[in-house]
């Protein structure tokens, strides 16, 4: 499964309004709302926002990856916001994040889940592929940026 896939440009949110962690991560969260693949809003919201208190998902270099599973969705679902405001996200290197990347995947997909996880961490942890992401101006160019991106480094 590829992440270009899963990243419509509907779900991304080229100027995050919210500076919060949790306000951020509803503002990702809320651009489900009323998609057919979601069975109950309230219960993905729960998912990741129970995954974010045992550990926060701001991995570093300015990057979040909020993620959590549950039955409350069809499929995977992944949404994208950046915004060149700070966000407090009490991320592992104490930086502020402008980068955020929310994936929602299934209970019994787990190990599709965390390869999924995998590809994100590794594609964002290059330096200029963040920094063309924060100088991208609109969504369509913030999915061609992830699917130039996928095709250069991974077999797809």
């Amino acid at each position: 499964m590829k992440l270009s896939d899963l990243l419509h440009k509907d779900f991304i949110i080229a100027d995050l309004k919210n500076t919060a962690k949790e306000d951020v991560i509803n503002e990702l969260i809320d651009l489900f709302n009323n998609d057919g693949r979601v069975i109950d809003l309230k219960k993905v919201r729960d998912a990741v926002l129970d995954r974010e208190k045992i550990m926060s998902t701001g991995v570093g270099k300015g990057f979040a990856i909020p993620h959590g599973k549950t039955n409350a969705v069809n499929e995977i679902l992944a949404a994208f916001g950046k915004t060149e405001n700070p966000i407090d996200y009490q991320a592992l290197d104490s930086q502020p994040v402008h980068l955020v990347f929310l994936l929602v995947g299934k209970d019994n997909m787990v190990s599709t889940h965390i390869k999924l996880l995998s590809r994100i961490s590794r594609m964002m942890n290059k330096d200029e592929f963040r920094e063309k992401l924060i100088h991208a101006k609109s969504n369509d160019e913030i999915v061609e940026l992830f699917k130039t991106e996928e095709q250069n480094y991974f077999d797809v």
